[in-house]
């Protein structure tokens, strides 16, 4: 039997006014025909970034300054005969014009015209990480629906999130879906996507949302994706077992935590950092931190591999 080969690629993701930088696979190669980011395979002795410096240079002429690049994701994917780890950094400050030294198509795309379907699958988490801010805001609590509806107001219009996540398990789903239709309307007016939470069922009562967030009390019960997918889809997890099925379920972005101690789970210790890191490495999707965190936290949730932090605490006012 054939050994599967494990190929250690770096990524990257080159940003000029608002574009980013997307080549064509040679027809000849594994993946033939579909786009990509630029990169390529980690060399012996290599740290990823002097990787990354070195093929954007061989393949597009562009250099890059080192100390510019920041990470965005990890991702494991395994073709069947081959497992790729890509890791993926992300730059605004290359220097010179682009050109595809191999004889590769090259050109930059609004990061709204990537489509799934022109990238292999392993590239796909890029997309979605490329899409989703560095905050996910959560509702809280509240002593009544009409307060509620006051606070969702009043924290949009003060601070609105590029993400929000209607949170609202203390009311009735009669409440619930009433509660979303009125967020949804605070929402669309400062461009801001609401995610419900909950069963796929919702969907049905307030089709015009941008997703669904599933607790993992409901993630288990299913075995393939229950949303369509022009839905976003996000999954509640707090380790390897929960991040596993998120990716079978096909999510998009999952949350992981608690990271540390927080008040809306009152007696769960935090794993830290060190364990939220190694979790993120068995993931396949964007994460968001989760857990007594702060946008002071961004930075170290980022070195641990996440998309960026998610909470209650930083957004919505203690009742």
């Amino acid at each position: 039997m054939t050994a599967v080969q494990d190929i250690h690629v770096a990524v990257g993701v080159i940003f000029r006014e608002g574009n980013v930088l997307i080549a064509r696979r040679p027809d000849h190669v594994h993946q033939g025909g579909l786009l990509e980011f630029p990169g390529g395979k980690v060399e012996a002795g290599e740290t990823v970034q002097q990787a990354l410096v070195r093929e954007i240079r061989e393949e597009t002429g562009l250099r890059i300054p080192p100390d510019t690049l920041e990470p965005v994701i990890e991702i494991r994917h395994d073709y069947g005969d081959k497992r790729v780890i890509l890791d993926v950094w992300e730059t605004s400050t290359a220097e010179g014009e682009p050109e595809g030294r191999e004889g590769q198509e090259i050109r930059w795309l609004d990061v709204r015209e990537l489509a799934d379907a022109d990238f292999p699958a392993a590239n796909r988490p890029i997309i979605r990480a490329l899409r989703l801010p560095r905050h996910y805001a959560i509702t809280g609590s509240a002593l009544s629906a009409e307060a509620f509806l006051k606070q969702v107001q009043e924290r949009v219009k003060e601070a609105p999130p590029e993400l929000c996540l209607l949170r609202a398990p203390e009311f009735s789903e009669e409440v619930y879906v009433e509660l979303a239709d009125w967020s949804l309307e605070v929402c669309q007016a400062s461009e801001s996507a609401l995610m419900l939470h909950g069963a796929p069922s919702l969907l049905e009562h307030s089709p015009g949302v941008s997703g669904l967030h599933l607790p993992w009390q409901e993630a288990r019960q299913h075995s393939a994706r229950p949303v369509p997918s022009g839905y976003l889809l996000a999954i509640s997890c707090h380790n390897e077992e929960e991040i596993a099925h998120a990716g079978q379920l096909q999510a998009d972005f999952i949350t992981l935590g608690p990271v540390k101690p927080t008040p809306s789970h009152p007696g769960a210790p935090g794993m830290g950092w060190g364990r939220f890191r190694e979790l993120v490495a068995a993931a396949t999707v964007p994460v968001y931190a989760l857990g007594g965190l702060s946008p002071q936290d961004v930075a170290e949730a980022r070195r641990a591999g996440a998309q960026g932090i998610a909470g209650i605490s930083f957004w919505w006012p203690r009742v």
